[in-house]
């Protein structure tokens, strides 16, 4: 089984960041960049299923600039085979990557595509349905976990009370979760032996972004808190200040 997980450059979610001079985007100066958490779960997925059947592939592709290698690297330490970078402009517009990731899906032809729930930058969760979409494959979001069995992959979501099972046949797209995939630690050995695994440069066309940033703001302040008096004697005040100032009760 061929098994292809995308993979995105994300700032550190510990990192401060900072709005750059435009109001547009953010001040990449000391900002850490590391591999988005949750296509850390897609990879350590599709791991445990290539070891679970004891053959097949497994690529990481990203889509980026030169800076991404990096993030393929991660990858490939973790115990991927090979990666793939789509050199091109990245823009906030999930559509576009879609159609660019799309392109070499269908090129590709992999039995598998794995992406992330969502990226920790955006929070869009846009990707991974836009592309099973264009490709004509079903798809399964939010997965926590997953199985093969007999050419289909029985996928299971948390929902409200319970476990939803959702099986489908392949070729399919899945979105993972945080769940049982844990991502492993990447050991020396792996750090080592990612630097001679072949990792390909692609240049692409990344289609014109429908979306535009007007401007960025940083949250508000958060209000200092305040002692409206103590013991069960507070409890009237405090009460009055929830519903009049607060307005949640």
């Amino acid at each position: 089984m061929n098994i292809l997980v995308c993979v995105k450059r994300v700032p550190d979610t510990e990192t401060r960041v900072r709005i750059a001079e435009d109001g547009q985007s953010i001040d990449p100066s000391g900002v850490k960049y590391v591999v988005s958490p949750y296509d850390e779960f897609a990879v350590e997925a599709a791991l445990r299923t290539k070891e679970a059947l004891g053959e097949g592939e497994v690529a990481v592709v990203s889509l980026g600039g030169e800076d991404s290698q990096e993030t393929l690297r991660s990858g490939l330490a973790m115990g991927a085979d090979r990666g793939v970078l789509l050199k091109g402009e990245v823009t906030m517009d999930g559509l576009a990557t879609a159609k660019t990731l799309a392109a070499h899906v269908e090129e590709e032809g992999p039995d598998l595509v794995l992406l992330g729930v969502k990226a920790v930058d955006d929070d869009q969760q846009q990707v991974g349905p836009m592309l099973a979409t264009l490709l004509g494959r079903p798809c399964v979001t939010g997965v926590a976990e997953f199985e093969m069995k007999d050419g289909t992959a029985v996928c299971r979501r948390e929902v409200e009370g319970g476990v939803e099972v959702v099986e489908v046949d392949l070729p399919a797209v899945i979105t993972v979760t945080k769940g049982p995939f844990e991502p492993r630690y990447a050991s020396l050995k792996g750090i080592m032996a990612a630097k001679r695994k072949p990792l390909d440069t692609k240049e692409v066309e990344v289609p014109a972004s429908s979306l535009e940033v007007k401007a960025l703001e940083p949250p508000p302040e958060k209000a200092e808190g305040r002692i409206v008096g103590e013991g069960p004697d507070a409890v009237p005040e405090l009460v009055r200040l929830l519903r009049e100032e607060a307005k949640v009760l």
